[in-house]
């Protein structure tokens, strides 16, 4: 089986990145995995042309395709994402709207393979976990239109380097035991 794991920041090494990496490292004994920035991918904008909602296809020729071609290969998907004014990074959510091909609100719609989970982590710098759960719920709620199964999801609050992710750890291990 394999494991997409996502890291929704445009910070290639900071702490998202750094859970990112420990989600990778502790599945990759049960899985085949692969981790991916958003910010390495080169994607426009959705310009809101329903074009799609008659094609199933989007008018924009970019790396959309690649990234939704590595949600389709994976069998788990694994979405890491810091919070930016209460809720998922610009790039994450750029990402997500030129997703409306695949998404089931209109006939014809393109689709991924079916029987997938997915998992969220979201972290923050407060202590607050309300920030988290809107995170959570935003991803959830983009895996249901894409018919991802939401399997589990990991609030991490107090985080804002990378020193921050080490006294953390453990909750990021137990956390993917369940993946």
């Amino acid at each position: 089986m394999k494991a997409l794991i996502i890291n929704c920041s445009p910070v290639k090494t900071g702490a998202t990145a750094e859970i990112a990496s420990i989600i990778e490292k502790e599945i990759s004994t049960r899985y085949d995995t692969k981790c991916i920035c958003i910010d390495d991918y080169y994607f426009k904008f959705c310009k809101g042309c329903r074009s799609c909602h008659s094609t199933a296809k989007c008018v924009m020729d970019d790396d959309i395709l690649k990234i939704m071609d590595a949600f389709d290969d994976a069998d788990i998907i694994v979405s890491v994402s810091p919070s930016y004014w209460a809720d998922i990074p610009g790039q994450y959510k750029a990402f997500i709207d030129r997703c409306t091909p695949w998404c089931d609100t209109h006939e014809p719609h393109a689709s991924i393979r079916e029987g997938k989970k997915g998992y969220t982590v979201a972290l923050r710098t407060g202590p607050s976990m309300h920030e988290c759960d809107r995170i959570i719920q935003s991803i959830e709620h983009f895996y249901g239109h894409l018919h991802i199964e939401c399997s589990g999801h990991l609030g991490l609050t107090s985080i804002e380097y990378k020193e921050n992710v080490e006294p953390r750890k453990s909750e990021i291990i137990d956390f993917c035991k369940n993946i």
